[in-house]
């Protein structure tokens, strides 16, 4: 396997790039990782660098707040296009990154291609869950706007990744909704419902409502980017302030301070659980390449498990999967 790293992308960038690519080297020695950046400022980082991890020389960054469409086409020569071209050319088998997160849409679009029979490729994160399965929700923040058929799309795609990714072999689908009625949700929600009742090769359970969906209530979460993007930065938000408030109510006494230690255990198994660093990124789904999409304040650890995402991807053969069942070839 051959995976290619955007090594400027991301809050922490270049460190933390190199660190998690580093580790994973280390781990998987069949895997060949390409660090994709300036080689004046990735040299330093790579002083005892092991044989299976190599430098691929780009001169420009795309930053977090450039204009995608914009950004891609003028710095060609950027580490995230070309990475992206990488794949497309086939010098590398996936790439990763933690950068602009449109930037990588547009990357993907532009530069990897759109898989026939797909209109909107779609981001799809993991989101944790109390039983510990965990939800596939697309989209989650690649396009703003969807209509009927993305949603369609979205979970076969969401479907074929859990069962080829996690070995569900009967995914439970459910659309993201304000109420679990069929009738319920506005002209988006209502047109795609009867779409994907009538779907083949998904099990549709109907609307799922935002508050059930950390109890396990499907499998696979469709919706369209915007009300997507809103539940994710929700469920992050909350996990943080609550983190935030405990720390809080556990420093205020001897008493509470000597609780914590005891529960200090539960308290990390907790956090890990709830921490996206652990799920490592979210596949863009759709594209003609694996391409996977680090959260911007990746660390070492974040990078690290992206590789081990790419690997198993790669390894289940998801992309072609995908491609066969849209286009039927």
């Amino acid at each position: 396997m051959q995976i290619a790293i955007d090594a400027m992308g991301g809050d922490h960038a270049p460190e933390s790039n190199v660190e998690g690519a580093l580790s994973a080297a280390t781990e998987w020695k069949d895997t060949q990782i390409v660090l994709v950046g300036d080689e004046a400022k990735l040299a330093p980082l790579l002083k005892n660098k092991p044989s299976n991890v190599t430098v691929r020389h780009a001169s420009e960054v795309i930053g977090p707040d450039e204009e995608p469409v914009k950004a891609v086409r003028r710095k060609k020569d950027s580490s995230m296009v070309v990475a992206g071209r990488m794949v497309k050319e086939g010098e590398a088998e996936a790439m990763i990154s933690a950068g602009n997160t449109g930037a990588l849409m547009t990357t993907g679009l532009l530069v990897v291609g759109r898989m026939q029979g797909i209109e909107r490729p779609a981001l799809a994160p993991m989101i944790p869950t109390l039983d510990d399965v965990g939800v596939l929700a697309l989209d989650l923040g690649a396009n703003m706007d969807a209509e009927p058929q993305h949603l369609a799309q979205y979970a076969l795609m969401g479907s074929i990744y859990r069962s080829k990714m996690h070995g569900i072999s009967r995914p439970r689908v459910g659309l993201l909704n304000v109420g679990a009625e069929p009738g319920k949700g506005n002209k988006l929600t209502k047109e795609a419902y009867p779409l994907l009742e009538q779907l083949e090769g998904i099990h549709f359970v109907g609307n799922v409502e935002a508050r059930d969906v950390l109890t396990g209530s499907c499998d696979v979460l469709v919706c369209d980017g915007f009300a997507g993007n809103i539940l994710l930065k929700s469920l992050e938000g909350t996990a943080g302030a609550i983190f935030s408030l405990l720390k809080e109510q556990f420093s205020k006494s001897l008493k509470t301070k000597l609780g914590a230690a005891m529960l200090m255990p539960e308290l990390r198994g907790l956090k890990g659980k709830m921490d996206y660093k652990e799920h490592g990124g979210a596949p863009l789904l759709g594209l003609n390449g694996l391409i996977v999409k680090g959260h911007g304040s990746s660390d070492g650890n974040a990078i690290k498990n992206a590789v081990r995402q790419a690997r198993q991807a790669l390894s289940s053969g998801l992309v072609p999967s995908i491609s066969k069942e849209i286009s039927g070839k």
